[in-house]
């Protein structure tokens, strides 16, 4: 396959949808024909397809144009009001506060999952893989999602399930969305290191507020100059080989 940029544009809803199409629209224009379009199916309970309709027409046209589309999470928010303590901590790290399957049984997870799929079918964009959340997974949620979807993706990998488990070669998801104030300030830097000691592929996340922030921008404009020699993927690319 050669060198490949593997690029995922998260939190797609209907109250991101205008700065997530400007994100991809800025991506076409610096070259980047695939990109994977990560899709909350539930932010508000509401079917996207009534929610937002125009949202759901430039995702089919995302699609026909090459792009993939992934089921990400359910809400995107924690699914129960009150933690334990552990968990409590790990929503104390802003990145980590979407980490809504912590914490949910099995019975829980599935029930999530599902409803987030078939939200999704409805609407005329059936995902073929899923990411969760502040890659914040559980036994329960890669049980759930073994029978449901193509791949997942981690922070630092690809997987597939049964009948051929296997995870793909190290390849880390570099952002510029980070806990606090020190992260945020590095995060910059930190995603042009990555950019520089990427191996064959080089995953990058973008979410809707990096259009918020010029440095952000900036960063990513940097990385994308230096990766032209690299052929833009998709995750369901990446994983078909």
């Amino acid at each position: 396959m050669g060198r490949t940029i593997a690029i995922a544009l998260h939190d797609i809803e209907p109250a991101t949808y205008t700065r997530c199409a400007l994100i991809r629209d800025w991506l076409y224009d610096h070259g980047v024909d695939r990109v994977t379009l990560l899709v909350i199916p539930a932010r508000d309970l509401h079917p996207l397809a009534e929610r937002s309709p125009d949202m759901v027409s430039w995702l089919a046209d995302c699609r026909a144009s090459g792009d993939a589309i992934a089921q990400h999470g359910f809400q995107h928010a924690p699914l129960r009001g009150a933690a334990p303590w552990p968990r409590q901590i790990l929503q104390a790290r802003s990145h980590l506060r979407a980490a809504e399957f912590v914490g949910l049984d099995a019975r829980e997870t599935r029930s999530a999952v599902d409803a987030g799929w078939r939200l999704l079918r409805l609407a005329g964009i059936e995902p073929h893989g899923f990411v969760a959340p502040a890659y914040a997974y559980t036994p329960a949620l890669h049980a759930t999602l073994a029978g449901r979807f193509r791949w997942w993706a981690g922070l630092l990998h690809l997987h597939q399930p049964a009948p051929c488990p296997a995870r793909s070669p190290f390849a880390p998801a570099w952002s510029l969305v980070g806990g606090g104030p020190v992260r945020g300030a590095l995060s910059p830097a930190l995603v042009r290191f990555g950019a520089l000691t990427a191996g064959r592929t080089l995953r990058l996340d973008l979410h809707p507020s990096d259009l918020e922030h010029p440095r952000h921008m900036l960063a990513l404009e940097s990385v994308l100059r230096g990766a032209r020699d690299r052929r833009a993927v998709t995750y369901d690319e990446l994983v078909a080989g």
